[in-house]
């Protein structure tokens, strides 16, 4: 059966974990970047059926219209990021992101083009690059089955809302694992303060990878005793040749990571911004293995930098120069460990005919995190 997702299992906040020196918005969530809302719509059929869909919409217009900034780097692409290749020559987003199971990439653009189409305003409308990310919940899920379908991202749509964020076992988080345990939806948020621009930044992951865990500084997954490439106990009557190595898990998966910023970036230092959140995944021990897809997507809200649909006259903008930006690099760094901290905690545990993932043991990693004392 499934754990029901609840409000019970804490956040980082709540067992002491906040990394870094920036302090979060007021719901420590993607959402603090105004307009920015999030959505889900969460799969669970019997015993088979463990996905669904996460929807990040950048602003309360019509996006495809008012396109925003944006940008994606990747740490390694062992994944499929379906319109990432326009979005690197035009630096701009023209529709929600959306998140999901592997094999459903395709069902998901078909939806948010659907979803783009029928825009008002949007009639005479004939190409949408639609922006769509996935990890592989397939340990979980009957991922062959394809059971996401273009409603399910309607769905998530009609469902994004401005406020708190559900996280861990929910949308495109249902089916996925972490580091050994049960991952899945994660976010969280940095506010820099008025000398710095008094800009906000968000994040929001899906987490889907492995390495060795470390919250905080504490090797937890070590501690706990479940890691990638963990030697097999030794056993009298293992066959010739075989090693301690053999069959030890290796790391694999994928996380894909959505930032959000007020900031008046372009496409340039988006990307740079990208890279950070990328980077902040090192910081939770992942080892960015040959079989993880880690993408990270970064946008702009700034309404100086939107790309009006159609229009070839000159703009004004308003861009912060790069000597401006690395406030920004250093928040997204810090909300991105945070929010990858907020997917492991939050999650439930989840069991299916394929298989199952145990939420991370919350009253173990609290007393892992009392041996390494913090500021």
């Amino acid at each position: 059966m499934l754990a029901a997702q609840d409000g019970v299992r804490p956040r980082a906040r709540e067992i002491g974990l906040a990394p870094g020196v920036f302090a979060p918005g007021p719901l420590n969530a993607i959402t603090d970047v105004s307009g920015v809302s999030v959505g889900h719509a969460t799969l669970i059929e019997g015993d088979n059926v463990r996905t669904g869909v996460t929807v990040i919409v950048p602003h309360a217009g019509n996006v495809f219209q008012d396109k925003v900034a944006g940008a994606v780097f990747v740490g390694n692409a062992f994944g499929k990021l379906a319109g990432s290749t326009q979005v690197d020559e035009l630096g701009t987003i023209e529709t929600p992101i959306a998140l999901t199971n592997t094999l459903s990439v395709g069902a998901v653009m078909d939806g948010l083009v659907r979803w783009t189409l029928e825009q008002p305003g949007n009639q005479n409308v004939r190409s949408v690059n639609a922006l769509v990310g996935e990890t592989n919940d397939g340990g979980l899920n009957d991922i062959r089955g394809q059971h996401v379908k273009p409603q399910h991202v309607l769905e998530a749509l009609h469902a994004a809302a401005t406020g708190p964020v559900l996280e861990g076992s929910v949308g495109a988080g249902t089916g996925t694992q972490a580091f050994g345990w049960k991952g899945g939806i994660g976010t969280a948020s940095r506010k820099l303060s008025a000398s710095q621009g008094g800009y906000t930044l968000g994040v929001i992951v899906q987490s889907n990878y492995g390495g060795v865990l470390a919250m905080g500084g504490a090797p937890v997954g070590q501690l706990l005793g479940r890691y990638a490439y963990q030697p097999r106990p030794v056993a009298l009557d293992q066959p010739e040749g075989w090693s301690p190595q053999a069959g030890a898990t290796n790391g694999d998966g994928s996380c894909l990571i959505i930032v959000a910023t007020d900031a008046p970036i372009d496409a340039r230092d988006l990307k740079r911004v990208a890279a950070r959140a990328i980077y902040g995944l090192a910081r939770t021990g992942s080892s960015y293995s040959n079989g993880s897809g880690d993408f990270a997507i970064a946008f702009s809200t700034a309404s100086v930098l939107r790309t009006r649909f159609g229009s070839a006259a000159p703009q004004v903008r308003t861009v912060l120069p790069t000597d401006g930006v690395s406030p920004l690099f250093q928040a997204a760094l810090e909300a991105t460990e945070e929010a990858v901290y907020n997917s492991l905690l939050k999650a439930t545990s989840v069991t299916s005919r394929w298989g199952s993932a145990e939420a991370l043991p919350v009253e173990r990693v609290r007393a892992i995190l009392k041996g390494y004392p913090r500021p």
